[in-house]
């Protein structure tokens, strides 16, 4: 399988299975779209990760408005390039789609589903998507597709961890079901975790960096970083030829 580009952590779990997964880093820059670096300084690290998909035989890369909700679009294979789509928080391909999916985040999880088919998702879920179980939407995308639960392989890719991320007692009511008076950590990796284990899947793994602890190597949103990275997914044809 091709090499991932600088800059990046790689998956190694979902490597394993012939994915091509991996999450940028400081490193590579800051690939937020609504940020105040000059476009051609942005549009620049995304035409590196595009050729490097395209070097990778990948025919599409598919992106969204992310507006922290439960909505995953899935792709087909009827167009070519960069897809930019309206309001979704997370996308599915089919086995074969030689598509790359992609999810901006600073604190918000990276939620990687992979099916040894080569069927994929990638979810960005924040409180609010944790909350919507968008993680069951994910799942529920990759069913049609030939994709049963206890077949899946998860990765929780890096974010904030459980002891950075305070929340208002509401918010803390609402994705865990318990009152508290004052303002107290949650661990939305910990939550999604749990929530897929209840659909079946039985292989998850939870990066160790946290994007708040790890701020030297991360952006954060918890830090005051305006950066963004991203990760990315895709199934290169022919490591599922």
């Amino acid at each position: 399988m091709i090499a991932a580009p600088d800059g990046v952590d790689v998956v190694p779990e979902l490597a394993a299975l012939g994915f091509l997964a991996y999450t940028t880093t400081r490193a590579f820059g800051s690939l937020g779209l609504a940020g105040e670096e000059p476009v051609r300084d942005v549009m620049g690290r995304w035409q590196r990760v595009t050729a490097h998909l395209e070097a990778a035989e990948i025919a599409r890369l598919a992106t969204a408005s992310q507006v922290h909700g439960a909505r995953v679009l899935t792709h087909g294979t009827d167009w070519h390039g960069w897809l930019r789509a309206p309001a979704a928080d997370g996308h599915a391909c089919r086995a074969g789609a030689a598509t790359a999916v992609a999810v901006t985040v600073a604190d918000c999880v990276p939620v990687f589903l992979a099916h040894p088919s080569g069927a994929m998702a990638l979810l960005h879920s924040g409180w609010r998507g944790t909350e919507a179980r968008i993680v069951d939407a994910g799942i529920d995308a990759l069913a049609p597709l030939g994709c049963d639960a206890t077949d899946l392989t998860v990765y929780l890719g890096p974010a904030i961890c459980g002891r950075c991320y305070e929340v208002s007692p509401d918010v803390y009511g609402r994705l865990t079901g318990r009152s508290v008076e004052r303002p107290t950590p949650v661990d939305l990796r910990s939550l999604i975790a749990q929530r897929a284990r209840d659909r079946g899947v039985r292989r998850i793994t939870v990066a160790a960096h946290c994007t708040r602890c790890d701020n030297g190597r991360y952006f954060s949103h918890r830090a005051g970083d305006a950066g963004r990275q991203i990760s990315v997914m895709a199934a290169p044809p022919r490591a599922f030829a």
